[in-house]
């Protein structure tokens, strides 16, 4: 055998051998075919949807222990409590009556609760206080006294509607009867006489929008009269001197009247509502400029 072959031979002996010991010593190259790259497929986020809120109708005292899943309901910002209640809270609504007839020191606190994100087109501050003053008319029409029911409204951002309701908006709980509560009723009282809702009119308009202070003058009224037996709102309609006397006087009673509706369509009982019309004879300005005309344009709602 030739010197050539020999290397040749080796060289071939070399590369076999190499080859082999490679494929051994290596558990990934198997085979030479290369493996395609996955593909990493992003699993899309899941959409959380909040579990919607219900309160249940409770109410616990010495004597009293009621609770129900069922409560007053409210469309989103609506202060009218969705009909009919359910059986079981007018059951509860009985037994209230019964233990508040047997137990006169005792008050009952409705708070209705609210979102930031509702409309309030109430004559409250809020529509939590629009909520709790509608439960406390239902509660009136079944014989529960209101002088023994105290309103309050909360802000309840954390609330969730379903289907445009939201469930139970509503709490109560029960409280004694503070021992300065007729102090505080005549403060109330002072305070409205003093510093009395006055709604300011545009010229042979008798409409108008009330802003957040005039609301809570409303509420306040609202309350003196719930809890004041035989107490009642005084509406006096005012204008200026433009036009005749005879059509200012109507229009002063229309006024009003515009008074009276926006009371009763929040809850206070017409009977508890007296109006009148002074027409232009008490001025409180000069008529005999713009300023002094649109001060003597008002109605004036005080207590009686």
């Amino acid at each position: 055998m030739s010197k050539t072959t020999t290397n040749l031979l080796l060289m071939l002996i070399t590369i076999v051998a190499g080859t082999f010991l490679y494929i051994y010593f290596c558990s990934e190259c198997g085979s030479f075919t290369k493996e395609p790259a996955k593909t990493v497929t992003e699993t899309p986020a899941t959409v959380v949807t909040p579990k919607a809120t219900s309160f249940p109708f409770a109410i616990q005292g010495e004597g009293l222990n009621f609770s129900s899943n069922d409560n007053y309901n409210f469309n989103l910002s609506s202060n009218d409590f969705v009909q009919p209640l359910s059986a079981e809270v007018n059951m509860g609504i009985s037994e209230l009556k019964s233990y508040l007839d047997g137990n006169e020191n005792q008050i009952l606190n409705i708070t209705g609760y609210y979102t930031s994100d509702e409309e309030n087109n109430t004559a409250f501050p809020n529509l939590g206080l629009a909520r709790a003053n509608s439960v406390k008319n239902d509660l009136a029409s079944k014989g529960v006294s209101t002088s023994q029911i105290n309103t309050l409204g909360k802000l309840m951002d954390d609330m969730v509607a379903k289907d445009g309701i939201y469930y139970g908006p509503v709490s109560f709980g029960l409280d004694t009867k503070s021992e300065t509560a007729d102090d505080e009723l005549k403060a109330l009282y002072d305070a409205i006489q003093a510093d009395p809702l006055i709604l300011y009119f545009n010229t042979a308009q008798a409409s108008i929008t009330l802003d957040a202070a005039q609301r809570q003058k409303i509420a306040d009224i609202s309350k003196y009269l719930d809890r004041v037996k035989g107490a009642q709102v005084d509406i006096v309609g005012h204008t200026d001197n433009t036009g005749k006397a005879s059509t200012n006087m109507r229009l002063g009673l229309d006024r009003a009247n515009f008074a009276k509706d926006y009371l009763l369509k929040n809850g206070i009982s017409e009977d508890k509502i007296i109006t009148s019309s002074k027409g232009q004879t008490d001025p409180i300005a000069d008529n005999a400029t713009e300023e002094g005309r649109d001060k003597n344009r008002r109605t004036v709602i005080t207590l009686k």
